[in-house]
């Protein structure tokens, strides 16, 4: 209860906060049953707030950030799950393992603007949307979690100057493939013939490779909800001869994964016969070796959708290589390459009825070659041709 205490010659009350003993908060109120009663209502107000700091245990960095990233583990891809913990790893490395609830705006703004100076404001950015994600999640799952707006929404993007991805020609990836051998040439090959992202071919297991229906299956987490998907493409002439080699020459014979790590690198990380997790420099060495521009297997991807481009493949045609959910997924992509979408319309249309999709079929019909002449590369196979024809 407040206490009648004369300061500098006058009656004031004093309001008086205590736990375990100690003294938490005090104030200073007037005389009369008026201030009395304000100085009890502070007390009643300081006291619940008190007991409930006590009774919540206190939320750190480091138990927001290892209960998201379990989750994140189960739910999303590798790559998905490396760059967010990237992301939790800097925050935490640069605030040290602070409560929770001291991450302000102001403290937000404070990080994010460090790493934009640092690095860049695309990946200044990158760290906003992770961050800004976890955090919805530790207020959705989490108990003593702030219930405050989000930090890292409050603050706005940075400017960004984003350098576009190289994406090679065709006679550069011939001229890498020529100074390639062995497992990464039948790697790059699967990568120009299948259209896959880097990581699906790392998961490509033999049971997913069907020579006798002809067919390979990719998994992917680039869905809706982040649920796996498994989705079925006709191995192509040329890849179906670089697999069938690489099955009888690999060297690990019980090896689940099609492409394995070999016992070529002193790492402590490296594990032979098993799957890759990273390959980070080995297309650098390759292009090197090449003397052409550095580029990575994700362009290879870019690369297979600019030659369907070029050679008049319809947008949904394209769509069933890349394997986009929507169409207009493509039509960016296509556009974000340099690719004229209303020229590539006129084009495919031309004398033709209105276009229908063709499912793949599950069958190994042969296919014609297209090759350059005097190009000295190898064939090229008619993508379009080969899905117009019910491959």
């Amino acid at each position: 209860m407040p206490t009648e205490t004369t300061r500098r010659g006058t009656k004031r009350w004093r309001a008086v906060v205590k736990v375990s003993g100690k003294i938490v908060a005090s104030k200073w109120f007037g005389s009369g049953a008026k201030e009395h009663r304000k100085a009890v209502l502070w007390e009643e107000t300081w006291k619940r707030e008190a007991v409930q700091q006590v009774s919540t245990p206190v939320l750190k960095l480091s138990d927001w950030t290892l209960a998201y990233l379990e989750d994140v583990q189960v739910r999303f891809s590798d790559s998905t799950f490396d760059e967010k913990r990237t992301a939790m790893t800097r925050l935490i490395k640069a605030l040290g393992d602070l409560d929770v609830t001291k991450i302000t705006p102001g403290v937000a703004l404070g990080f994010l603007s460090g790493q934009c100076k640092a690095r860049s404001g695309y990946s200044a950015n990158r760290d906003r949307k992770n961050l800004a994600a976890g955090w919805t999640w530790g207020r959705k799952f989490m108990d003593g979690f702030p219930k405050t707006g989000n930090p890292f929404l409050d603050v706005d993007r940075f400017p960004e100057e984003r350098n576009p991805r190289h994406v090679p020609t065709e006679e550069e990836f011939w001229k890498v493939l020529e100074k390639t051998e062995g497992q990464d040439r039948v790697m790059l090959m699967a990568y120009l013939y299948t259209a896959a992202r880097r990581d699906e071919l790392f998961r490509l297991t033999w049971a997913d490779v069907d020579f006798k229906a002809n067919v390979l299956l990719l998994r992917t987490r680039k869905t809706r909800g982040s649920s796996w998907r498994v989705d079925p493409l006709p191995i192509l002439p040329e890849l179906r001869q670089a697999l069938v080699w690489w099955w009888d020459a690999r060297p690990y014979k019980s090896a689940e994964y099609v492409f394995t790590c070999l016992d070529d690198s002193p790492s402590p990380n490296h594990n032979p016969g098993g799957r890759f997790l990273y390959r980070q420099h080995v297309m650098r060495k390759l292009c090197k070796r090449a003397e052409v521009r550095p580029f990575g297997f994700h362009s290879i991807r870019h690369l297979r959708a600019v030659m369907l481009y070029k050679g008049g493949a319809l947008v949904h045609e394209i769509q069933k290589w890349l394997r986009h959910e929507s169409a207009s997924t493509t039509e960016r992509y296509l556009k974000s390459l340099g690719c004229d979408l209303d020229r590539l319309q006129e084009a495919a249309t031309r004398g033709r009825g209105q276009a229908k999709v063709i499912p793949f079929a599950q069958n190994g019909r042969a296919l014609g070659i297209v090759t350059s002449e005097g190009s000295g590369y190898p064939p090229v196979y008619p993508l379009a041709e080969t899905m117009a024809t019910g491959l």
